[in-house]
């Protein structure tokens, strides 16, 4: 993986860390989605946000439930989380949205927790 990736991905970092030491663990989701939207944008990221995901099965486009938080620069997935624990269904999650929209790089953020450094979470596509 080359360089715009790994910057958005830096770029990401720095304002995860700026939400979370401004608002703290507890929160709703949507909540530090809205905040941490706000914040990239603010660095002059383009962002959008609860983009649908379609499904395409032999030959059939499925338009059902599929929404991913955050992407970033048309090309970081940030999937946002406020739970006890990360869980394999969350990772699961993050690795099928990379597969469906064929992007390369995610992260997967809980924002619940004591120590932000690590609960980012960074997946990669093997495309």
């Amino acid at each position: 993986m080359d360089l715009p990736e790994n910057e958005i991905s830096y770029a990401i970092r720095g304002a995860v860390f700026k939400v979370y030491n401004n608002l703290g663990p507890g929160l709703l989701e949507s909540v530090y989605e809205l905040v941490l939207a706000h914040e990239l944008e603010k660095a002059g990221h383009t962002i959008k946000t609860q983009i649908g995901i379609p499904l395409i099965y032999d030959g059939i486009k499925i338009e059902q439930g599929f929404r991913l938080d955050i992407l970033v620069d048309d090309l970081v997935i940030v999937e946002v989380k406020s739970v006890e624990e990360l869980n394999p269904v969350h990772f699961k999650q993050l690795t099928t949205y990379l597969k469906l929209t064929g992007k390369k790089l995610g992260l997967l953020i809980n924002f619940n927790t004591g120590d932000i450094k690590r609960s980012i979470k960074r997946i990669v596509n093997e495309l």
